[in-house]
Parts: structure tokens; sequence; C-alpha cells
């Protein structure tokens, strides 16, 4: 049993290269929420020195609230969207002789596609009609994993190790108090719940079933580079290899 493990990066943290050390894919900004051209070719070069999988990370067009603004916008929209952020990173890649392997969406897009099956299915058709060997990443049991999965979709089904989860299987909204684990002990001992038993314990204390291929490390947040060494750590303890295959 091996599992993925993936950071979301190119948002101007100053972690990346390090990160890049520790994981096994990158979700790579691709300008909508954060990011622009030249974040976009480092980060696939430092993905490529580091033998890390390269994934494209769209947004909703939200640049000032950083990709987390809830939106409407008609499928088409989406879909057009989708299209035009993977081909940027996509063409990144190629010209580097690297090449994009993966799609996670960012933030609103993410949470809204967790419950909407409309939504879900113009990112998931974006993904097909870009490169159908394009792997979709999102949270498991999600719309979008269904979406994926209808259109012939190599999916990959995502736990958090910091979010708290609800009795539903989805993310507690960040606009809560809750929303957010603050220690690197309970944190862990989440992810390797989610790994090992396939399941996590909602806030409400219900357990919840999950199947965990990949596991997202927040980049972004306070001593993510300890933190991710203790996730490597404790993966190593349980012998847990990390892989993107």
């Amino acid at each position: 049993m091996s599992v993925d493990l993936n950071a979301d990066l190119g948002e101007g943290c100053e972690n990346d290269e390090a990160l890049l050390q520790l994981v096994s894919s990158a979700n790579i900004a691709c300008g909508f929420h954060a990011g622009d051209a030249q974040t976009m070719l480092q980060s696939v070069r430092w993905a490529i020195q580091y033998g890390v999988a390269i994934g494209a990370h769209p947004s909703f067009p939200d640049r000032e609230n950083f990709g987390r603004t809830a939106m409407q916008l008609p499928p088409e929209t989406v879909y057009a969207q989708v299209v035009y952020q993977l081909g940027a990173l996509a063409a990144i890649a190629r010209a580097e002789g690297g090449k994009m392997v993966h799609v996670k969406p960012h933030g609103m897009l993410y949470n809204q596609a967790a419950t909407d099956e409309v939504l879900s299915d113009a990112i998931a058709r974006a993904v097909h009609e870009v490169d159908p060997s394009l792997v979709l990443v999102g949270l498991a049991g999600s719309e979008l994993i269904r979406a994926g999965e209808r259109l012939g979709l190599k999916t990959r089904q995502e736990v958090f190790a910091d979010r708290r989860y609800q009795s539903d299987g989805n993310l507690v909204p960040r606009s809560q108090p809750d929303a957010m684990i603050e220690t690197d002990a309970l944190a862990l001992e989440q992810t390797l719940g989610m790994i090992l038993d396939q399941q996590v314990v909602s806030r409400d204390g219900v357990k919840v079933p999950v199947q965990a291929d990949t596991v997202c490390l927040h980049g972004d947040g306070e001593h993510a580079l300890a933190f991710a060494r203790s996730l490597r750590a404790a993966f190593a303890e349980k012998n847990i290899p990390v892989s993107a295959e």
C-alpha cells in the first residue's frame, strides 16, 4: 500500500522548493487565484528536478480572495476557464521536457465541486478534453470524483491532514472557527487513521469512511516544512511508501 503526498505550490510561499523534496505530487497555481507565468515555470523546473509529478491547480478567477470566493458561473464558463488554465501549465511543462499528469481544483472551485454535479461535470469534461490520460484529484467520495469516473478518467481521492471533517464527509468550511487542526500530533493521528483505517472522525464524533489515495499538505500553513517531515517520518514508521504512481 502506498500513498501520494501532494502540496499546492506556486502561490507565493517561500517553502516551495523545500516542500518539493518531501512530496510526490505538486499542484501548481495557474494564475487565476495566484501565480503567473514565471512562478509556473519555476515550479515546473523544481518539480522536474526533484522527480515530483506535475499537476495543475485551476481556480475560479479570484486573485483578490485567493480563490476562496463562492461563485455561480455558467458551466461553459467554468469549462473554458479550466481548459485555459490547464493549457497554460501543460505548455510550460512540455517546453521544459516534462508532462502534466494530474489536475486538482483549488479553493472554492474544489469545495463547490464536491457537492455540485453540474459544476463537477464541467470540470471533468475540461480535463477529459484537454487530455483523457490526466488524473482528476478531488475530495474523497465527492461529486467531482463521480464526475471523473463517469467520463472514464482516472481519479485520485484526496484527504486532508489538517482540516476537520463534517459527518457527511465534506470539509468544515474555513469560515468556521474549528475548520483547521492546529496541532501536528492531531493532524498526524487523523492522517494515519484515514490511510490505515479508511475512516475519519468528524467534528461531531461520527466515523466517516474515506478512501485516502492522496494526502494534501498545505504549504502555506505555519510550520509546513516541519509537519511535512513529521508526516514522512510517520509514514516510514508505518511502512507506508510515498508515491504518485
